[in-house]
């Protein structure tokens, strides 16, 4: 299994202030929101380094990722997460929703105090999505692969992975109608139980409805 290093980090604090690794959880779900992550770092991080055992979300058990998320939570200096519901995405459509989550994990870092606007932002990712729509576009470094290689956004898509799927989670409970969906286990992606119940029981409004046509 890969291990995320600190080495584009260090490269990018020599000539910034801090490093904002981001990570997007939730596109290609059919129902629930999208969710960004945000994990700030500086040089007292690359001195302490990465928690043991970090990796990308999608390399860790559900078990594994819920002990180390606490960890990345502390050993980042910072860290955020930015919403966009399933309305917002049939609205305004997937791209737009990933930049405005980005944005808004963005401004609550700075409601933390994080001087955002002297920090680098590593995005995973092979498409610069979020340049575009920032008011004060930020330094925007576009790395494949950066959630598996870069420890600030293994965080980062850690802390999002895990706040999405308890936010799944959660709806189950408040709406226990929906568990026939299957979201204890898919979270909203697309599984077979998850299409066949669509087909049965109709969508609800937590469904991406926009993504439903070659379903219902």
């Amino acid at each position: 299994m890969t291990e995320p290093t600190l080495e584009i980090e260090r490269q990018l604090l020599t000539e910034h202030e801090l490093v904002i690794g981001v990570d997007e959880v939730g596109r290609g779900a059919l129902a629930g929101p999208v969710a960004v992550g945000a994990c700030v770092i500086g040089a007292a991080q690359l001195e302490q380094g990465a928690p043991a055992g970090l990796r990308d979300s999608k390399l860790l058990t559900a078990k594994r990722r819920l002990a180390i998320e606490p960890e990345a939570r502390a050993w980042a200096l910072a860290s955020a997460l930015g919403w966009a519901s399933a309305a917002e995405i049939d609205d305004y459509g997937i791209g737009s929703c990933l930049a405005s989550a980005a944005i808004r994990a963005l401004a609550e870092l700075w409601q933390q105090g994080i001087p955002v606007d002297r920090a680098v932002i590593l995005l995973d990712g092979t498409h610069d999505w979020l340049t575009g729509a920032m008011q004060h576009p930020l330094p925007v470094i576009v790395r494949p692969k950066a959630d598996r290689d870069c420890a600030s956004v293994a965080a980062a898509s850690v802390i999002a992975k895990v706040a999405r799927d308890r936010h799944m989670h959660e709806l189950l409970t408040d709406q226990p109608e929906w568990q026939v969906y299957g979201w204890d286990s898919n979270v909203g992606y697309g599984s077979v139980k998850h299409r066949t119940a669509i087909q049965q029981h109709g969508p609800c409004p937590q469904h991406r409805r926009t993504w439903l046509t070659k379903i219902i």
